[in-house]
């Protein structure tokens, strides 16, 4: 599938580092990050964790190193991990330099906590001596005393400031191998914050809401945040942070940069309708019945979920699969073209078996495969639904006439 870029803004043009085997910036496709929440001196959970994280979606994923105890697992996951790795550093400088050692293919350091100059330049002289890029994370919530002071609290000023100074330490060694984030809570904060960061600098942007909390709030903040900044043309790179399990963060960012046309369609994306008067069916429990028998196939197609056969059909024609209920049945299209007539008890079943045929033959084999009679047979279910509950759509030319006259009438000349 094609990169469609509808009516987003072309995306805005930066550097292009590489973290291990996956291109960031220089437009290369916008990657999703997560985090691991495992004790990363636990190698074989943290594994399991990124491992499920690659498979949600994940291009790069993060382990904390905050320990002698962390430097040494992430010596043993680096090489076994599906994805390249990056360690996160906050307070000390030993821990930057051992996670170089144990060949992590990536460092976020954070600017608010990792504060002595001397120190920032040992880490990038080390950094640039490996060819492992730097993430410049600021966030709102630490920043160095002297901004806040300096801007009356974090404002975009501050944390764009942030980001300059340690760009300027990192200068004094000649190293450039960056990535910026300018994080924050809020999310207007964090929008002016990045699109500041995008007029200042030219390098890869990784977004965020940070501290966004549980599912679903979080996840409506994070995506009220990332996908302004996306719409916009900005940002190279995305995080949800979540309060809940990291797959949770890994698979919505896959989802909202298909969902955005910014990449192929890794997994599935189920759309259904949203019900109304006229469904033969419960919408909801048949749209979750489908959901959970295919999500973890990781079929790459849009399958649709319809409550009636009147409208489903041809509202979701451009849908790869589809099924609508009508009459204590199922009507199986792809593409908008009823292949198969199914009963009601078996219709999830019935989806399922298509995609997984649709996914291995293609769409122009399953449409030759497609059951004779099937559509004159949807047809009869829906002109039989037409006259019992379309009964106001049939009779669209006699109120049409109606109308007329009653126009006609108010025209009319008194007597």
């Amino acid at each position: 599938m094609p990169h469609l870029r509808g009516s987003l803004t072309e995306r805005r043009p930066t550097r292009r580092i590489q973290v291990g085997d996956v291109p960031v910036g220089g437009g290369a496709p916008v990657t999703v990050q997560s985090m691991t929440t495992t004790k990363t001196a636990d190698v074989e959970g943290t594994l399991s964790q990124i491992y499920a994280l690659a498979a949600a979606g994940a291009d790069l994923v993060r382990c904390t190193c905050n320990e002698e105890e962390a430097a040494e697992g992430l010596a043993r996951i680096v090489p076994r991990s599906p994805v390249p790795i990056i360690a996160d550093i906050h307070f000390h400088v030993e821990m930057a330099l051992a996670a170089l050692e144990a060949g992590v293919q990536g460092l976020r350091l954070n600017p608010g906590n990792l504060r002595k100059p001397h120190e920032i330049k040992l880490v990038a002289a080390e950094a640039k001596d490996r060819g492992v890029p730097i993430r410049i994370g600021v966030n709102a919530g630490s920043l160095h005393p002297d901004l806040y002071k300096k801007y009356g609290g974090a404002t975009p000023e501050a944390l764009v400031e942030s980001a300059r100074m340690e760009l300027a330490y990192f200068a004094e060694v000649d190293f450039d191998d960056v990535k910026i984030s300018v994080k924050a809570s809020s999310v207007p904060l964090m929008i002016e914050s990045y699109r500041l960061a995008s007029e200042t600098f030219d390098y890869p942007l990784h977004l965020g809401v940070t501290e966004a909390g549980p599912p679903p709030a979080g996840l409506l903040k994070g995506t009220a945040g990332i996908a302004t900044l996306l719409a916009e043309g900005i940002g190279d790179t995305i995080r949800y942070s979540l309060t809940a399990d990291p797959v949770e963060e890994a698979r919505a960012g896959r989802q909202l940069l298909e969902a955005l046309g910014l990449r192929e369609r890794k997994g599935l994306d189920l759309i259904a309708c949203p019900s109304c008067g006229r469904s033969e069916i419960d919408v909801i429990a048949v749209a979750q019945a489908a959901q959970d028998a295919l999500e973890d196939r990781n079929l790459p197609i849009q399958v649709a979920v319809m409550g009636c056969v009147v409208n489903g059909p041809g509202e979701a024609r451009e849908a790869d699969l589809g099924i609508a209920a009508g009459r204590k049945r199922g009507h199986l299209f792809i593409k908008g073209k009823i292949v198969r007539v199914v009963p009601e008890d078996e219709m999830v079943e019935a989806l399922v078996a298509e995609a997984e045929r649709l996914v291995a033959e293609g769409v122009e084999a399953r449409l030759a495969a497609a059951d004779a009679g099937a559509e004159a047979e949807a047809e009869a279910d829906r002109r039989e639904l037409l006259d019992a509950k379309g009964s106001d759509a049939n009779a669209s030319e006699s109120k049409v006439d109606l109308i007329r006259k009653r126009f006609g009438d108010v025209a009319a000349p008194a007597d």
